[in-house]
């Protein structure tokens, strides 16, 4: 029996329908993916099921009984609560059962994501935060999930995790996403919003790419018999007085039938053109570490570095949710300093940064001012654009162009950030976390610019899809700050990687590895007694988030100022004092995370 669905259901946002008489169902078991370019309208088609938007006409069908949970693409501000407390509201359809049935189930949940009960919400990372959405999500208990982009915010490790969870469970699964490598190991079944219609296609991804390009295909030629014979009858009813005569009428009406349904037809949408300006070649070492160390306070981030990075070269960085990429990344740039160790950056750098944070767009600002700055006209790749002209490359129309920033979808908002970054020439890319939130036609696009680029980039992703087509080269930041070099992209990496545990596993089992003294129960029980929290440590932990919020916008405001190439061009001291307040934020912010954990071992 089906569990969710439509029946011809319309839904208009202003101009044509966002959702044009769509109908499908979601079986039990099934794993849907629902995919469509950015704006198609896949969120809304998400919170028409949840019923926080009315169709304007059609049904909304949830079968008696059904419980559906929900998984959004935006992390909650301001959500309050333990870990605890938060898994326990999905678990609170027990509590006819009793309070120690909704503990049981929250506690089973909060077991698999790996996280301390007590820990508060909003202290936690980005990627543990979608990892305590998702077990309250299935501590509910749904028969169907819904998931907006659920590997967002995600590293790999943890995306391993959702995927082997996700596939144990016997939810239904609809999901939004732009992993291709989640989504050919997930979906069972393709739903694609496309021009207001759902087209449903019974395969998996691989297969559903074949069939597309041929409807596409058939559709073009199509078309294209349609506009020819639409131009013969239109030339026919011109220049033949015969049009009017009574005999002829049929051919008139039929003509004025094809009018109408040309007119009715929706084009796709186009391509994105992406491109820039390459400024001078830099020098052939574009970096060179040699035992290169750094920590904030006396927390070591990173414990050995020795690399060299030539032009050319498409580097990955890789390492779980806090191992530090971005920390890397900036020492990599010489915006921080190191602890120990030499660093030598080549010469004529001109590094152009894609921060994740997206801090480089004012969200007050209109999608025109934020490229243009207030002026009519932009140079790209040495040719001078309007900048209308130049926004319509990257899909934004005249009338979206002119709505703030803020206002923009996820993925609309990172190629705004990527049009602005691709304003200025450049010869060594910086890309945190560049995928997210993109459509897949885009990231294609992204992949291929990447690809023929003849300078340098730097990339952090957790698309593994991504690393493979762009990187050839990781540097992977082991869980002990030890940074390594492999060559190629990510399933280069996994390979390398899973054949070196093996070489040591086997070693291990050949030389009877030693084994820890026995540890008796008396021992065992013999732990300190755990002290009280005072009042003053009590509300220095409840001020500790707000100073944390603080100084991650500080961060946030710096790495701003960054991705501006004239910050590059600043007096040597004047470079130096910016850096040193950047390193030293980030320490901070490394002390203030420290203290707040210590106080949490204590509460």
């Amino acid at each position: 029996m089906a569990l969710l669905g439509m029946r011809d259901v319309s839904f208009h946002v202003g101009g044509p329908a966002l959702l044009d008489g769509i109908s499908f169902m979601l079986e039990p078991r099934e794993r849907v993916c629902l995919t469509g370019r950015n704006g198609a309208g896949k969120t809304t088609l998400m919170r028409l099921l949840l019923g926080e938007h009315k169709p304007d006409s059609g049904e909304i069908i949830v079968t008696p009984g059904t419980r559906v949970a929900y998984l959004p693409q935006d992390i909650p501000e301001g959500l309050p609560g333990t870990i605890a407390e938060i898994v326990a509201e999905g678990a609170a359809h027990h509590e006819a059962e009793g309070d120690w049935k909704v503990e049981m189930e929250a506690e089973l949940w909060i077991d698999k994501v790996g996280l301390k009960p007590d820990t508060l919400f909003s202290s936690l990372s980005g990627g543990q935060k979608r990892r305590v959405l998702l077990a309250r999500a299935l501590a509910s208990e749904p028969d169907v999930l819904l998931l907006d982009e659920p590997t967002n915010h995600l590293d790999i490790q943890s995306i391993d995790w959702m995927e082997d969870l996700l596939k144990s469970s016997n939810t239904a699964l609809l999901f939004i996403t732009h992993d291709r490598a989640f989504l050919r190991r997930m979906a069972t079944r393709i739903l694609e919003l496309d021009r207001g219609q759902v087209y449903d296609w019974a395969c998996d991804w691989d297969t559903f790419l074949v069939r597309k390009e041929a409807l596409l295909e058939a559709q073009e030629k199509e078309w294209a018999d349609f506009d020819k014979k639409l131009a013969q009858e239109e030339a026919w009813a011109r220049r033949s007085p015969k049009a009017r005569r009574a005999r002829n009428e049929g051919r008139v009406r039929a003509l004025q039938a094809k009018r109408l349904e040309r007119a009715a037809r929706r084009e796709r949408q186009g391509t994105a053109t992406l491109a820039f300006g390459e400024s001078d070649r830099s020098g052939d070492k574009i970096v060179e570490t040699e035992n290169l160390t750094f920590s904030y306070g006396d927390k070591p981030i990173i414990t050995e570095c020795s690399t060299i990075i030539h032009r050319g070269d498409k580097v990955a960085l890789l390492g779980a949710n806090g191992a530090g990429k971005t920390t890397l990344l900036r020492l990599l740039l010489g915006q921080l300093k190191p602890v120990s160790g030499t660093l030598k950056l080549g010469a004529s750098l001109q590094v152009l940064y894609f921060d994740q944070l997206r801090a480089q767009i004012d969200p007050e600002k209109t999608v025109r001012d934020n490229i243009g700055g207030g002026q009519e006209w932009v140079e790209v790749a040495g040719k001078r654009t309007h900048v209308m002209t130049y926004l319509q490359s990257f899909l934004f129309d005249p009338k979206r162009a002119m709505i703030k920033a803020g206002m923009l979808s996820g993925g609309e908002r990172n190629r705004l950030l990527l049009a602005k970054l691709f304003t200025r020439p450049g010869n060594v890319l910086v890309l945190d976390e560049p995928t997210n939130d993109l459509d897949i036609e885009t990231l294609a696009l992204l992949e291929e610019l990447l690809v023929e680029f003849e300078g340098t980039v730097l990339v952090v992703s957790h698309d593994r899809e991504f690393l493979d087509n762009v990187a050839t080269s990781t540097l992977s930041i082991g869980p002990d700050g030890v940074v390594e070099d492999f060559v190629g992209g990510w399933s280069d990496w996994k390979r390398q990687h899973e054949e070196r545990l093996a070489r040591e596993a086997a070693a291990r089992s050949k030389s009877g590895a030693s084994r820890s003294p026995a540890v008796t129960p008396a021992q065992a029980g013999a732990q300190p007694a755990k002290r009280k929290l005072s009042f003053k440590e009590q509300k220095e932990r409840e001020a500790l988030p707000k100073k944390i919020e603080e100084l991650e916008a500080a961060i946030a405001k710096g790495v701003e100022a960054m991705g501006d190439p004239g910050y590059y061009k600043q007096a040597p001291a004047d470079l130096a004092a910016a850096n040193a307040k950047q390193a030293a934020l980030d320490a901070e912010l490394a002390a203030t995370y420290k203290r707040w954990e210590e106080l949490e071992e204590l509460a």
